[in-house]
C-alpha cells in the first residue's frame, strides 16, 4: 500500500467557508481539487458561530480539545459534545449553530460526497500491531489522537506522533499490498470507499 504521511505541522490554515471561523485542512482528494470526494480538516472554534452548510456532503465531526459544546440545529434538534472525543453524525445540508459550553474547542472533520463515497470513522486504541489490507476503490486514513505509531514493515515512512495523519491507499507496483502499524496511543480510523 502506498502510505502518504502528513505531520501537522503542515497542515493548511484557512477560512470557513462562511467566513467565520478557521480550520486546518490535513488532505483532501482529489490532492487540490475544489470538488473533492472526501475532506479531512481540523476546526478551531473561538466563538459561538453557525457552521457552513455543504450540500451532498455527509460529515463526522469529533471533539478533540476543550470543554465541549452543543450544537443547535435549524430543526430543533440540540447535541451535545463532551470531552473525550464527543462525536457526532450530521447531514451537511443541515443549518446549525454551534454554543460553547467553556471556551474554546478543536475539532476533527471528516465529510465526504455522499453519492461517491462511503466513510466509516472509528476510535480504536493501538496497543500493538494493527494491518491494514489493500482492497479495490479503499483507502484509509489514520489520524494520532495520542502515542505514537510506525509502520514496522515501512522503515522508509515516518514516524507518526500526536496530532499527525497517514493516508493509506492501492500499492503503486512493486508496493506491497499491506501495511502493519504499531506502537501505543489512541486513533481515529477512517476507511474510505469509493462508491
Amino acid at each position: 500500500m502506498h502510505i502518504h504521511a502528513i505531520p501537522a505541522n503542515e497542515y493548511r490554515r484557512e477560512r470557513w467557508k462562511n467566513g467565520l471561523g478557521w480550520t486546518r485542512e490535513i488532505v483532501r482528494s482529489p490532492v487540490g481539487a475544489e470538488d473533492w470526494d472526501w475532506r479531512l480538516s481540523i476546526a478551531e472554534i473561538d466563538r459561538d458561530c453557525d457552521f457552513s452548510t455543504f450540500d451532498g456532503v455527509d460529515r463526522i465531526l469529533v471533539l478533540l480539545g476543550g470543554e465541549g459544546m452543543r450544537l443547535e440545529f435549524a430543526d430543533g434538534e440540540r447535541v451535545e459534545l463532551h470531552p473525550p472525543y464527543g462525536h457526532v453524525a450530521f447531514a451537511g445540508e443541515r443549518a446549525l449553530h454551534c454554543r460553547l459550553l467553556a471556551g474554546p474547542t478543536r475539532d476533527f472533520n471528516l465529510m465526504w460526497r455522499r453519492g461517491r463515497i462511503q466513510a466509516e470513522l472509528m476510535r480504536r486504541p493501538l496497543v500493538g500491531p494493527m494491518v491494514f489490507f489493500a482492497e479495490a476503490g479503499v483507502s484509509w486514513a489514520v489520524h494520532v489522537l495520542a502515542g505514537r505509531a510506525h509502520f514496522q514493515d515501512r522503515p522508509e515512512a515516518a514516524t507518526l506522533e500526536a496530532g499527525d495523519t497517514a493516508v493509506l491507499s492501492a500499492p503503486a507496483a512493486g508496493e506491497p499490498a499491506r501495511v502493519i502499524l504499531s506502537g501505543g496511543g489512541e486513533l481515529l480510523v477512517i476507511r474510505l470507499r469509493r462508491r
